[in-house]
Order: C-alpha cells, then sequence, then structure tokens
C-alpha cells in the first residue's frame, strides 16, 4: 500500500510593493518623532552654533557680519561671564545637593507602610506642578528684607534682618531655596518607585542577619538605588546649568542683582541677547552651556562606570 503525501498550496509570492512597504514601514512609524526632533531640536542647534559665528543684532537680524570665534573670546574675557559661570556652579551646588538627600529621606520614609501614603505622595507633587513665576514670587515676599516672613522667624531667636536680595551669599541661598522647595518632592517619587524595585527578599535576608535599619538602608537600598540616583544627579546637573526662571523673578532683574551676584549663565544669555540685543554673542553663551552640560554629564558618568568596575571587580 503506497501513501501519497497531500500537496501543500503555495502561497503567493508577495509582491514588489508589499515587500518594500514592509521594509520602509518600521521607518514610516518612527518618521514623525525624528521630523519634530529635527525641526525643534537639531536645526536650532546647528543654527545656533553658525549665528554664534557671526555679529547679530536683534534690531537688524538680517544683517550679519562674520566674526569666527570672536564672540567666544570676548566672552572669555568678560568677567561677568565668569561671575556668571561662578554662580551657576554656587547654585547648583546648593540646590542639588540637599535637594536629593533630603528627596532621599523623604522616598525611604513614605517607602514604609504609613497612613495616607497615596495623599502624601499627591501632596509631594504639588511644588513641581507650582508655576515657577507663582512660587518665584511668593518666595521673594518670603524673602523680604523688612517685612519677609523669614526675617521675622530670625528676629524671634535673636538675629538681625538679612537683605537676602543684596548679599551674594544670601541671594544664592534664597535662589537656592526655591529650587529645592520645587524638586525635591519630584525626585522623592523616582527614588520611591526606585526603592519599590528592589527585592524584598534582600531586606529579609539582611534583617536574618541582625542588620538594622540604618544598615539596611546603606548596604541594600543605596547599592539597589545607584543607576536612579545617577539619572537624579545628571537631570538636576543639567537643570542647575539651565537655572533662568527662579533667579529671573526673584528680583525682576535680568542683572541677577546690583553686582550680579545671583546670574547665572541662562540670565546673563538673556541679558546679552534680550537686553544688550548682541544675538551672536547669545549664541556663543548658549553652546557653551551646552559643551559645558556634555562635559558635567561626561564626568558624572565616568565616575559612576569606574565605581562600578572597582565594586565588580572586589
Amino acid at each position: 500500500m503506497t501513501l501519497t503525501a497531500s500537496a501543500k498550496p503555495v502561497s503567493p509570492r508577495p509582491s514588489v510593493a508589499h515587500r518594500t512597504w514592509r521594509t520602509l514601514s518600521p521607518y514610516a512609524y518612527i518618521a514623525p518623532f525624528f521630523t519634530l526632533f529635527a525641526a525643534f531640536g537639531l536645526f536650532p542647534l546647528i543654527y545656533t552654533a553658525f549665528v554664534s559665528l557671526y555679529r547679530v543684532e536683534l534690531q537688524t537680524p538680517g544683517e550679519m557680519q562674520w566674526r569666527g570665534f570672536g564672540n567666544y573670546t570676548a566672552l572669555f574675557g568678560d568677567e561677568i561671564f565668569w561671575t556668571a559661570l561662578r554662580n551657576t556652579f554656587t547654585i547648583g551646588v546648593l540646590s542639588t545637593v540637599p535637594q536629593l538627600v533630603m528627596a532621599l529621606g523623604l522616598a525611604h520614609l513614605l517607602n514604609y507602610r504609613l497612613r495616607g501614603r497615596t495623599f502624601l505622595r499627591t501632596a509631594m507633587l504639588l511644588p513641581y506642578a507650582t508655576s515657577v513665576a507663582a512660587a518665584t514670587l511668593v518666595f521673594a515676599q518670603l524673602f523680604g528684607r523688612d517685612f519677609g516672613l523669614i526675617n521675622y522667624v530670625l528676629g524671634l531667636v535673636g538675629f538681625g534682618p538679612v537683605d537676602w536680595q543684596a548679599g551674594t551669599v544670601s541671594s544664592q541661598i534664597a535662589v537656592s531655596t526655591i529650587v529645592i522647595w520645587r524638586w525635591t518632592g519630584y525626585n522623592a517619587l523616582i527614588y520611591l518607585a526606585g526603592m519599590q524595585s528592589i527585592p524584598s527578599e534582600l531586606y529579609e535576608a539582611a534583617e536574618m542577619d541582625g542588620a538594622s535599619r540604618w544598615r539596611q538602608f546603606v548596604h541594600v537600598t543605596l547599592p539597589g538605588l545607584r543607576p536612579t540616583i545617577l539619572f537624579t544627579v545628571v537631570v538636576s546637573t543639567i537643570g542647575a546649568t539651565q537655572l533662568f526662571g527662579e533667579p529671573l523673578l526673584f528680583e525682576g532683574s535680568i542683572s541677577g542683582g546690583i553686582s550680579h551676584q545671583y546670574q547665572t549663565l541662562g540670565l546673563y544669555m538673556y541679558e546679552q541677547g534680550w537686553g544688550f540685543f548682541h544675538l551672536g554673542r547669545a549664541a556663543a553663551i548658549a553652546w557653551v552651556m551646552f559643551l559645558l552640560i556634555l562635559v558635567l554629564v561626561g564626568v558624572n558618568a565616568l565616575i559612576a562606570h569606574r565605581r562600578s568596575r572597582k565594586e565588580a571587580g572586589r
């Protein structure tokens, strides 16, 4: 008895148009993103670099005079630029370090089973959702020299009134306080999400070994949060470099105080472009800020990479 295999139906060969669509369709799906990125991200970046090589005035933007790197040399020879760079670094440190430390502590507390955790987590986002203009104007009143609440409280404990807008250190502390108030809750929720992704078995094993809550936090929570901490440090560094709204609205001056005591790079760029109408100089400042951000992010990544390699080799 012989068995004959049934013939399988032959599927028709795809047409050329169908094969072409299958090849190009993935690119068609991501094309809107790259189109918008090219129009609103890449082109402004390249055009800003182009403008930074010319002398361009806001009143006559069509008249461009070639300067080469003249805007950059004039920028590096300006004392106010170095003052703004120093202020940016100081305010960045004063706002970033306490902000992330407080966020880490708040996230650790919210990670426990507390009553009203949902309400507390929602309340933590309220400063972030508040307009930067509204928040800065309120804090400007709180830090008022004559009738501010901060000086009133300092007077109760025996301190004299502080001119928060005139002093260098005091004005930078005031601006940093606004940044801390706005972003601590946001970073705390990021840390909380990272903590909840740490396996509970690690805490149970540490508790069985007799580790206290503090040791569990140091030896279990912090190592598990290292990628999250790196992310918040990088984002906070970028935000500190681009700080603009808080120092602008704190006193309403684009010069950052009478002696530029809290003028950041963002405020200095705005002053050059829209205060003095030097668009070429402002474009050069923008590119210096961009390169500075790349350097800071690269340093953070290099430090984190070397530390992870060192711990992996143990």
